[in-house]
């Protein structure tokens, strides 16, 4: 890894990521200001504000929801969109809860009556069943603080994990680093980091994981049932 930069290990990241199956998007291809002559339908984000991709939010839930009307799944979205609790981590468990047992929605049937449903975010039975898009350099607005992470993965169009990366050559710049920043951008970017499942850091030959609640020594190798270090 000697001279390899902070960029060829972002690269090197989108690379593996293509390779298993994930799309990859460039941040600024995808910016409001490079998108705005398009349809709205067509725009992936109106604003460097929003943090959700949501034409492909609510592409999912069409998707997984064949049997909803479209004032159920647009309830859904709003659901989500809107993420209920007086502090980030509330907020952050309330996603993760609608993740897991789908958004409660209500709609009237054809006859008049009141009908209930869960409507799901993601195919836990068919990973393929699933939107899966890497972006780099997302640049994200919010409280006058303007930040872009290094890559944000999303999962139908939610930004369901961050991954951080420093130069490996470096010395001065660990993981640690990584993890400092990451700690800065949730301070500074509560709306995106409201949405997070996963935190990443690495240098392209450590890895770390954990979450938006997990302190340093909570940050661990991402190991299988086995015990194998996967990074």
């Amino acid at each position: 890894m000697d001279g390899m930069t902070e960029s060829e290990v972002e690269s090197a990241a989108l690379a593996w990521l293509e390779a298993i199956g994930w799309r990859v998007a460039h941040g600024p291809d995808i910016s409001p200001s490079e998108t705005l002559t398009l349809p709205l339908s067509q725009r992936e984000r109106e604003s460097y504000s929003q943090v959700m991709l949501a034409q492909r939010l609510r592409d999912a839930l069409a998707r997984l929801n064949p049997e909803l009307p479209t004032e159920a799944l647009e309830d859904a979205f709003r659901k989500v969109a809107r993420l209920e609790g007086p502090t980030l981590e509330a907020r952050n468990r309330a996603l993760h809860r609608l993740l897991v047992d789908g958004v409660t929605v209500e709609y009237r049937r054809p006859d008049g009556s009141i009908a209930g449903a869960q409507a799901r975010l993601i195919d836990f039975d068919d990973p393929d069943g699933n939107d899966w898009l890497a972006v780099n350099q997302f640049t994200i607005s919010e409280n006058r603080h303007t930040r872009r992470p290094d890559i944000v993965l999303f999962v139908n169009g939610l930004p369901l994990a961050i991954v951080e990366l420093k130069n490996p050559a470096d010395e001065e710049a660990t993981i640690w680093t990584a993890y400092q920043q990451l700690q800065t951008y949730k301070s500074e970017l509560p709306t995106l980091f409201a949405f997070n499942e996963l935190l990443i850091i690495s240098d392209g030959v450590e890895g770390r994981v954990g979450t938006i609640t997990a302190g340093r020594e909570w940050f661990a190798p991402w190991r299988t049932i086995s015990g194998e270090d996967l990074i």
